[in-house]
């Protein structure tokens, strides 16, 4: 019965299932109820009628049966009683309460208490009739058949939306199955001529999407797989040039310092175009060595900083993750990762300091610059995204697309005593220290 203490109704009134189950039970008690009921009233009408004819027929026979035999025992069971009240002297008296004695000669209904009469008063030249019958047996019978319809109709609701749900559920299963292969990306054809036509639609239709996705993705890649092959030549030349340019002898200082930001303009298009095809392109990892991470943290750092631009103050790294430690990855994506990481610390991180440790199986760097605006931290890996600390670029962008193509998750937050924190959480297992894994 687990089921039902984990059941949640919120949750189960959105599911189609659940609302074909209990649209197919409302159905039927409905219908059940407004048949039953329909019937409860002419029953109802039905006896009525039986009563009432029952009454005319028993008030004519005692009527005659006084005329001749005025000492004749009057009709007195525990439902019905008959009085009367001579018209002449001598005749033979029986005295109706008072509720009954003061009515007008027909037909009434007479409620006292919670008990239901029906009474007939009658006169001819002798004498005044008053025939009594209490319904209460005619009232709980119906009540009791009244009852009983309404628990059979909620029982027949009860079995109609469990078979409801049970063929709800195996009329939905391929759609649960359509969704599984959408979300799972199967790549064969999720149509298949057997689906009900309904659910053959809805297949078709993802097919036609999933080919135009595949389409525009495949002319993305081949577009940005053209345009770096194409601005490669180019700027290799001018690369060339503005380095032969700062090398000339006797030339002035002006030059040759135009001639450097050349070749560094030329260094951040080419990196700008080889993130952009990386991006474009699929990244899925290669072979997985073990790697000592803190060695690789220690070789990625020093190469970031050999690659700032002259003049920019060089952060101190505070590398506290242990020697043993090892990441299992595949080399170069996990490089590109801690690359990108050590670029964005170190262009908020001017003269101060990198932290760098290991914290619950997360991988955490902060930097120590101003931290992140909090509108900011649901957009720092978006692709070029505009904030408080200028252009982010494409480095955090590249993060999360290979941390998720390795299955790691990034996430950015600020912290406690200043500056942004980018917590990087590995997939199980990939952490061990002395062959033991690291949760």
């Amino acid at each position: 019965m687990a089921w039902v203490t984990n059941w949640r109704w919120p949750e189960a009134m959105r599911s189609l299932r659940w609302r074909v189950a209990a649209a197919l039970a409302a159905l039927a008690l409905l219908t059940i109820l407004a048949q039953s009921l329909a019937w409860l009233w002419l029953l109802e009408r039905q006896e009525d009628a039986f009563i009432n004819q029952q009454l005319q027929e028993q008030m004519a026979h005692s009527m005659a049966l006084w005329r001749e035999h005025p000492e004749a025992a009057l009709p007195n069971s525990p439902a019905m009683w008959l009085y009367r009240e001579p018209l002449r002297p001598g005749g033979k008296r029986v005295a109706a309460p008072s509720e009954f004695a003061g009515l007008a000669v027909g037909d009434h209904e007479v409620y006292i208490g919670s008990h239901e009469y029906h009474v007939l008063v009658r006169a001819d030249a002798q004498a005044r009739y008053i025939l009594v019958y209490d319904v209460e047996d005619h009232e709980f019978r119906l009540n009791r058949l009244f009852w009983s319809t309404l628990a059979a109709a909620l029982l027949l609701a009860l079995t109609t939306l469990g078979a409801g749900y049970w063929l709800a559920g195996r009329l939905t299963r391929r759609l649960g199955g359509l969704a599984e292969a959408v979300e799972h990306e199967v790549p064969a054809a999720l149509a298949d001529p057997a689906m009900e036509r309904e659910v053959l639609a809805l297949a078709e239709a993802f097919d036609r999407q999933r080919a135009r996705q595949r389409d525009a993705m495949a002319r993305e890649r081949a577009f940005a797989a053209n345009l770096s092959h194409e601005l490669r030549t180019p700027l290799t030349a001018i690369r060339t040039d503005a380095e032969l340019l700062t090398q000339l002898p006797d030339q002035p200082a002006a030059v040759a310092k135009r001639g450097s930001r050349i070749v560094a303009g030329v260094d951040r298009i080419n990196s700008l175009a080889a993130s952009l095809l990386l991006l474009a392109r699929e990244a899925r990892p290669g072979e997985r060595l073990p790697l000592a991470l803190a060695a690789l943290v220690d070789e990625v750092w020093q190469r970031s900083c050999a690659a700032l631009p002259a003049g920019q103050p060089v952060a101190g790294l505070d590398n506290r993750l242990a020697p043993d430690l090892r990441l299992q990855a595949d080399p170069a994506l996990c490089e590109l990762v801690l690359r990108n990481l050590f670029d964005n610390a170190l262009r908020y991180s001017a003269g101060g300091s990198v932290r760098c440790w290991l914290s619950d199986g997360e991988l955490a760097v902060q930097d120590s610059g101003p931290g992140f605006a909090e509108d900011e931290l649901a957009h720092v890996f978006d692709r070029f995204y505009i904030g408080r600390r200028g252009l982010h670029g494409l480095g955090l962008a590249l993060v999360r697309h290979v941390s998720q193509a390795c299955g790691w998750q990034v996430s950015a937050e600020n912290a406690a005593e200043g500056g942004g924190l980018i917590r990087l959480r590995f997939a199980p297992g990939d952490l061990t220290i002395s062959s033991h894994t690291v949760d």
